[in-house]
């Protein structure tokens, strides 16, 4: 006998009632998936949250009231077993960084095709990032920057990371997915792997467009020097 597998139970925050209701339109036949709710703004959106007690929350960034910046900040802190995936109407939307320095697990254009949205629910319901792989070092090469008078980057401070890890870090945050660092370095896929299960835990962030901002911020990469490195997938 086949295991029943329960559905994802999905929020929906969205300022806009036809915004809304397309999404819940997309989901619904599906059943993969539950949407147990509908909120019209942040705050709304952490309320039902803490009442229905949803796997994922589809939140649109901005929004009346509270944002979905500060809703993903306020659901990582009561909620952490919450995921968000983040919605925007514009591809460069600072708005979105700030969302996954909140917490966020992913990010989607609201263009995104029903079947990417689907596929988008699922992965950071089993709490990995979705960022569309297109959009993440554009995003964060433009709206991130290492402050004046900051630290240099940790790998060169103070050897807190290994040579490959810190190598690990700078292609990863060119856009590099795991399959092409591996190439890159002549290593196996399996070890790139674990050397980014290290660093994350020594980056002290919890994915990868967590360290992609990290090595921004650090001045580890900038937007010169990752203009001409190719855009990979978002495994890891």
């Amino acid at each position: 006998m086949t295991a029943v597998t329960s559905a994802i139970r999905v929020l929906i925050a969205d300022d806009q009632p036809l915004v809304r209701r397309g999404l819940s339109l997309i989901l619904s036949p599906d059943p993969a998936f539950e949407v147990v709710g509908e909120a019209e703004d942040g705050a709304q959106a952490v309320a039902l949250a803490q009442r229905l007690r949803p796997d994922v929350v589809v939140m649109d960034i901005r929004m009346p009231t509270l944002d979905g910046v500060g809703a993903t900040e306020e659901l990582a802190r009561v909620l952490p077993g919450c995921r968000v995936l983040a919605l925007s109407t514009f591809d460069m939307d600072e708005y979105v960084v700030a969302a996954l320095r909140a917490g966020a697990y992913g990010f989607l254009p609201k263009d995104v095709s029903p079947e990417d949205l689907a596929a988008a629910i699922r992965t950071v319901h089993t709490g990995e990032a979705v960022v569309a792989p297109r959009l993440l070092t554009r995003l964060i090469s433009t709206y991130v920057r290492r402050p004046l008078g900051a630290p240099p980057p940790p790998e060169v401070m103070s050897g807190q990371l290994t040579p490959r890890e810190a190598e690990v870090w700078r292609l990863m945050a060119t856009g590099l997915d795991n399959a092409a660092i591996a190439r890159t370095m002549d290593i196996s896929h399996s070890t790139v792997k674990n050397h980014i299960t290290s660093l994350f835990g020594k980056l002290d962030v919890r994915d990868r467009a967590q360290a992609v901002i990290a090595a921004y911020e650090s001045g580890l990469v900038t937007a010169r020097s990752q203009g001409s490195a190719g855009h990979g997938g978002g495994d890891g």
